[in-house]
């Protein structure tokens, strides 16, 4: 794949690796990219998960390309795009599609699997885009924006709705980066193995939901994410209907307990 993003399909698991060399920065071209294959990744339903990671053991990613150019824009042209979406003939420059990306409706899983410094947009891309994380040992996560005077991230990525307030606290304002097992401890990720080990690992997992239906997949994940913004009486409603739904999808298996009474 072109545009510093490879995206490569197997046995169900689609793995998506930022290529763009020496620290795997986003381009906005790499934005785009990245949006397109997520849409398709999305509507394939021969796809149950998938993998985001990057190239090499140095970088998962370091975020923004600071050095790609960008044309100046008009206030009222960077109003539009916010106001108005993107459109694919002519918007490939900043700010753009990383607004696209962020914003999409997912409930199709992903698993990060962090090789090395994820800093910026891309510990923005894992807050944001991935369900289970798994880190080499010797990774590092932060955010350090605001030792350059830029703000804002913790909003935008809801950082205390994931982990402490306490944790998110200390990563937004002291800029500073986190290992491995300090973010495991912080419950940035699940695990950390072994750098050789990464993709191994993520694939097993991957494997482990790939294996079960796809509907079962989106209802979870679409019941989990609908229902924790919602009152507890309305997430229960939800909840409810959607297991419902499913199960009359699957006739062949044996009634609940509450089912038969």
């Amino acid at each position: 794949m072109s545009n510093g993003l490879r995206y490569e399909i197997s046995d169900g698991v689609a793995v998506f690796t930022i290529d763009n060399p020496p620290v795997n920065a986003w381009t906005p071209a790499m934005h785009k990219a990245f949006y397109d294959r997520l849409v398709e990744f999305l509507g394939d339903d021969s796809v149950r998960v998938g993998i985001l990671t990057g190239a090499g053991e140095r970088c998962f990613s370091a975020g923004d390309d600071i050095k790609t150019p960008r044309p100046q824009r008009t206030h009222a042209e960077l109003n539009r795009r916010f106001l108005e979406g993107m459109k694919p003939e002519t918007d490939l420059d900043f700010p753009g599609w990383e607004n696209e990306v962020m914003a999409l409706k997912r409930y199709k899983p992903i698993i990060g699997a962090i090789n090395g410094t994820a800093v910026g947009g891309g510990f923005g891309y894992l807050m944001l885009l991935t369900d289970i994380r798994i880190a080499a040992r010797g990774a590092k996560l932060g955010l350090p924006e605001i030792q350059y005077g830029m703000a804002g991230a913790g909003g935008a990525l809801q950082l205390g709705n994931a982990i402490s307030h306490v944790d998110a606290m200390y990563l937004l304002l002291t800029g500073e980066l986190v290992d491995a097992q300090r973010a495991c401890e912080m419950r940035l990720v699940n695990e950390v193995v072994e750098p050789e080990k990464l993709m191994e690992r993520a694939l097993e997992v991957a494997g482990k939901i790939a294996a079960h239906d796809r509907l079962a997949i989106k209802v979870e994940m679409e019941s989990y994410y609908r229902g924790r913004d919602l009152p507890r009486d309305q997430a229960l409603a939800l909840s409810g209907f959607m297991f419902r739904m499913i199960r009359s999808t699957f006739p062949e298996k044996p009634p609940l307990q509450d089912e038969e009474g």
